[in-house]
């Protein structure tokens, strides 16, 4: 052990014969039989290691800001495509609302009928169409375009309150029934939407679509905006006064069996009634025709309601 460790040079001798020590030192830790086990390389190595705590001195980083040009040049393209994704939008917020407006609707008309079935009554559901600017209805109300109005009332004693099949004009509230209806909750209000009254469906499915869904019975079957043709049966809100807030001409009635007519001349129950609605921005009619439409049609015999959308 002794030859071996005199190989190294912090150990070579003297001129003396005497072992000195090189000016190299060894880590304390550094048993003999450690330095044994070193090869000639390693021992190369373990001189040339920096000392402890050495580091390279790190780079420093320069960060670059944007300039007024490229500021100015990002803010051009968010507005060009803010332009053009603007109408996109107006598209889905249209859609929205009038599907909205539906469910809503639909909502209403199952609420008259279970009402009708549940008192063994008849029930009503009428629809007026307001200026959506105006931030209160006048009274009383002239029609116009943006929102949907909307009454559920029902007969007190059960009855009709009139007969024949609506030959001539008959004021539900009038005289001698003033007292004979009863408000059903409250008045449904939906703004941005236009009652409109649609062509006939080619009548083709399945598949059930908008343009392929079950043709109405007949114009004297649809609400819109030119429908019913003649309407025959007007009734107020408040019930009772005349002319009142709201005069409804336009209505749906619900038998104690469920049944559903539109309130027309032409009084027959229909095997298919129909609401059309189309999405309006403010007061006027959208022209071209957005193409967002909706069909709530119901069935005259059933009363369920299934609702189609463009």
């Amino acid at each position: 052990m002794l030859l071996t460790i005199l190989h190294f040079p912090m150990f070579a001798p003297s001129i003396t014969g005497r072992v000195r020590v090189s000016a190299q030192r060894v880590h304390p830790r550094t048993t003999a039989l450690q330095l044994q086990r070193l090869s000639s390389k390693d021992i190369r190595s373990f001189r040339r290691r920096p000392a402890i705590g050495h580091q390279q001195p790190a780079m420093k980083s320069i960060q670059a800001g944007f300039t007024l040009l490229e500021l100015l040049i990002v803010v051009g393209i968010i507005a060009l495509l803010m332009v053009l994704i603007a109408p996109a939008f107006t598209t889905i917020k249209g859609g929205s609302d009038v599907t909205s407006a539906a469910y809503t609707i639909k909502g209403v008309l199952d609420t008259a009928r279970t009402y009708a079935k549940a008192n063994n009554t008849y029930t009503w559901i009428g629809f007026f169409e307001e200026n959506v600017a105006n931030p209160a209805s006048p009274n009383p109300d002239t029609p116009a375009v943006g929102r949907i109005v909307i009454s559920i009332v029902a007969s007190k004693n059960g009855t009709m309150l009139y007969t024949g099949n609506l030959a001539s004009s008959v004021i539900l509230d009038g005289p001698p029934n003033q007292t004979a209806l009863l408000q059903v909750g409250k008045l449904t209000k939906i703004d941005n939407v236009h009652l409109k009254t649609f062509l006939a469906a080619t009548a083709t499915p399945p598949p059930d679509s908008f343009d392929t869904r079950p043709a109405a019975t007949s114009t004297a079957a649809q609400i819109g905006d030119t429908t019913p043709p003649s309407p025959a049966l007007t009734f107020h809100y408040p019930v009772g006064t005349s002319p009142g807030q709201y005069a409804f001409t336009k209505a749906i009635q619900f038998s104690p069996r469920g049944e559903c007519v539109i309130t027309n001349t032409n009084y027959t129950p229909a095997r298919i009634a129909e609401v059309g609605l189309m999405p309006t921005h403010g007061a006027a009619v959208p022209s071209p025709t957005p193409p967002n439409l909706v069909a709530v049609q119901i069935n005259g015999f059933a009363g369920d309601v299934r609702i189609y959308r463009r």
